[in-house]
């Protein structure tokens, strides 16, 4: 039998290019059940999806000229839930398959190597993994509504295309950036990454970002920045500081009616100098929203996708062996890939799951890990009535989560604060 191979879209050609043997950009996509979860049917709801998600079933190859991913013909096996959050992928791992099942408990958790599709794409697959896992468990029927898929359909052509090539403007945005603040801190062993997750009232949460004005997104890197701020005026006189910006990625889709469920993000790194002066919660959150809304806009993001879009269009680009490519995007990584921003702000707005599943969901969470050359990252996810901030540091000290959720506090907002150190 002739096995399927995709093109790695074009956000996903940079990190089999940029991973060490210590680290590879892997995400996490959980459900949290109402009962133990039963591992004989779980595994058969993920055979059940292959045939509807023939892309998420894929290993990483590498070819002469670029990697590329190759449908396996190895089950995804379901394992139990081992370790903390986003232990290292291996090359050998990714060999096999680019995606980790596990469960824990009531809890079922996806993890994704980023070459497979963002946190928007993986938060369907763990929605229709949840949906087929209850009809599976429970004799129940959950409508093809929302996300949920019909699994007896074909996969249509738009969710498997590389939807960057679509919408590349004709001419390239610059990539010159200033660098940005970077945390720093004790660096755990063994790759141990912490995990802080706030959980606070979405609604709450909404009322307060309508009170300064802004989106969400927006009151959460403006509590953020303002967070990082101290911490900088902590170490070094204003002078010798850097901008604090937070790196916030916008999901295309929105923005050009595509229905990939591949990758289609990018990052805008966006905040304020405080070299040239203090800024109070208002004007940070004021000034990240207006700047998030300047630049997230089609024509603006178009350029910033024909800049990644173009350079493999160049034939003697496409003609350089694959080794020397990696070499060649390791050292663009390392100048600009990570500099624009402190961490992360990676904001999946609120999964709505058909009403026929909400009772046996009770919720829903996204965590992020840390970057190659920063300890900290944050990512948020909203499900049934309540927002769950995750995060994550591969560093002991933990005064950016004290700092942020303290604030949130102070501006009223209730949090309920779970942890992975005991």
């Amino acid at each position: 039998m002739q096995k399927n191979w995709y093109r790695l879209d074009t956000a996903a050609l940079i990190f089999p290019a940029i991973a060490r043997r210590d680290w590879c950009n892997v995400f996490r996509v959980s459900a949290t059940l109402s009962e133990d979860i039963d591992p004989e049917i779980l595994q058969q709801a993920v055979n059940d999806l292959r045939p509807r998600f023939p892309s998420y079933y894929t290993c990483l190859r590498a070819g002469l000229f670029w990697y590329y991913l190759l449908e396996t013909e190895r089950k995804v096996e379901v394992r139990s839930d081992y370790a903390y959050p986003l232990t290292f992928m291996s090359q050998k791992e990714m060999r096999r398959n680019c995606m980790r099942v596990l469960f824990y408990k009531n809890r079922i958790a996806v993890e994704f190597f980023h070459v497979l599709t963002d946190g928007k794409g993986g938060s369907i697959y763990v929605s229709n993994l949840a949906a087929r896992y209850l009809e599976l468990r429970y004799g129940i029927t959950i409508p093809h509504e929302g996300v949920i898929r019909d699994l007896d359909e074909t996969p249509e052509p738009a969710e498997l295309e590389d939807s960057f090539l679509k919408n590349a403007a004709e001419v390239a945005a610059g990539r010159a950036e200033e660098p940005s603040y970077h945390l720093h801190g004790t660096t755990e062993s063994h790759g141990f990454k912490n995990l802080t997750t706030g959980i606070v009232d979405t609604q709450a949460l909404i009322d307060i970002s309508h009170r300064f004005g802004v989106s969400v997104t927006a009151f959460m890197a403006g509590v953020m920045a303002e967070s990082i701020i101290a911490i900088q005026n902590t170490e070094r006189p204003r002078k010798r500081q850097h901008a604090v910006k937070i790196t916030i990625p916008v999901d295309l889709r929105r923005l050009y009616g595509s229905k990939t469920l591949r990758n289609f993000s990018l990052v805008l790194n966006i905040g304020a100098d405080p070299r040239y002066g203090d800024y109070t919660l208002q004007e940070l959150c004021s000034t990240i929203y207006h700047q998030l809304r300047a630049y997230a806009t089609p024509q603006n993001m178009a350029g910033m996708i024909a800049a990644n879009v173009q350079p493999q269009q160049i034939i003697a680009l496409r003609l350089t062996p694959r080794f020397l490519k990696n070499i060649v995007m390791n050292g663009v990584y390392r100048r600009s890939g990570e500099s624009g921003g402190c961490l992360n702000i990676s904001n999946i707005t609120g999964v709505s799951l058909p009403e026929e599943m909400a009772p046996y969901v009770r919720r829903m969470e996204f965590i992020i890990g840390p970057q190659r050359s920063y300890p900290n990252n944050c990512s948020v996810l909203s499900y049934g009535g309540k927002t769950y901030i995750n995060m994550i540091r591969n560093i002991r000290e933990s005064e950016l989560e004290r700092r942020f959720f303290s604030r949130l506090v102070e501006l009223g907002i209730a949090v309920d604060i779970e942890s992975n150190r005991r």
